[in-house]
């Protein structure tokens, strides 16, 4: 038995010996008494787990730059914690949240797969939006994703959402070989050349393995970064309302009353683009807005499903962009504070269906429930070519 890489986790993945703070002024130093299901299963397995890399502000940015204990920076743009620390040998696992974690293996080469929802435990990870988000794995290679992901898919009786045994084994192995791959024409809308021509050089590679890929035209899939916005921030708004400066997290020092301990600790200890997403989802689960905008984000949410759905009988996979460009840099973000909000135009189809995607070179695949080794058989096949 060959020896097993180092662990690195991301800050959204609770730990009882390191402190866990989702990027945040509001959980500095904060210590649980717990670990995540995921680092249990990792530990017991034989995987030492090395350490843990910044993230952004509960992991709903580009690719981490909002983390209030620094972002990282290379080269003039950013560059993502953990994607950094797989680079140096480890394998990562991190909470999906918004996509950042794609994005970010996407554009450093590594390559990460965000598996069929309920089929890795989210026991032990820092609540954001639970319907969507996703434990997730970053390696250098595809066999590395499929050995740690082989660890962390079972079932677990403390997570509500977790699959059956049954189900959640058939992410473990590659039923079938992909034979047709669909490129969703919507989705190069806004993307540079170079995004482009990462697409196009993907799917040269595809072809050149007797994969047959074809262009379809399909706007629907549009509609799932703002239903995803609508959900993710609606379902942050509830699951942040627990930091209040009373039972655990920042507290501030300037109150007299209960609700400005409230209101102070949340005004100080929260970043900019947090309140911001608060705010909104606040907005959207007001007696006005609820069903013209919550409402309608979930009967988006079917509209897509069953729109891969009738993708699916006809191909093995979608073929997106993961980005719209290689890199990010601040000048993008002074640009539009809100940048993450539609960047995620590119990962919310996988988010907002729980679907597995597997990103790399640019790219992102997006296959059907449990196909998460097909798709990582086909990251093979880039990897055979590229690597």
């Amino acid at each position: 038995m060959s020896t097993k890489k180092t662990i690195v986790l991301d800050d959204m993945i609770l730990t009882k010996t390191m402190p866990t703070t989702a990027g945040s002024r509001m959980l500095e130093g904060y210590m649980s008494l717990f670990d995540a299901e995921a680092v249990t299963s990792l530990t017991e397995a034989g995987y030492e787990i090395l350490g843990k890399a910044k993230c952004g502000e509960f992991a709903i940015d580009l690719v981490g730059e909002s983390c209030y204990f620094g972002c990282e920076l290379q080269d003039g743009h950013f560059v993502n914690d953990l994607c950094e620390k797989v680079k140096a040998g480890s394998i990562g696992v991190g909470l999906d949240v918004n996509g950042s974690i794609r994005r970010a293996s996407a554009q450093a080469g590594l390559i990460s797969i965000k598996p069929t929802y309920g089929t890795a435990s989210r026991f032990g990870t820092v609540e954001v939006a639970c319907s969507g988000e996703t434990v997730s794995v970053v390696g250098s290679t595809a066999d590395d994703c499929a050995e740690v992901l082989s660890v962390i898919a079972h079932h677990d009786t403390k997570d509500g959402t977790s699959l059956s045994s049954d189900l959640c084994d058939k992410v473990k192995v590659c039923a079938k070989k992909a034979k047709k791959v669909a490129i969703l024409s919507s989705s190069l809308d806004g993307v540079d050349d170079e995004v482009r021509a990462k697409i196009d050089t993907f799917k040269a590679i595809l072809e050149k393995n007797g994969v047959e890929v074809c262009v379809v035209d399909s706007d629907i899939f549009k509609f799932a970064r703002p239903a995803w916005n609508i959900l993710m921030c609606s379902e942050l708004c509830n699951n942040v309302s627990r930091f209040d400066g009373v039972k655990y997290g920042y507290r501030s020092s300037n109150f007299t009353t209960i609700d400005e301990l409230y209101t102070n600790s949340r005004t100080e200890a929260f970043g900019e683009l947090l309140k911001s997403a608060i705010l909104f989802g606040s907005d959207n689960l007001s007696t006005d807005n609820y069903d013209r905008a919550y409402d309608k984000a979930l009967r988006v949410r079917r509209v897509i499903v069953e729109a891969f759905d009738r993708i699916f009988e006809d191909f093995d996979a979608v073929l997106c962009p993961a980005c719209s460009k290689m890199a990010y840099t601040p000048e993008d973000i002074k640009n539009n504070k809100h940048l993450c909000f539609e960047e995620n135009a590119y990962t919310a189809p996988a988010s907002i269906t729980g679907l597995p995607s597997v990103a790399l070179a640019g790219v992102t695949l997006i296959g059907p429930a449990f196909s998460d080794g097909m798709l990582l058989d086909i990251a093979r096949m880039y990897e055979e070519v590229c690597k």
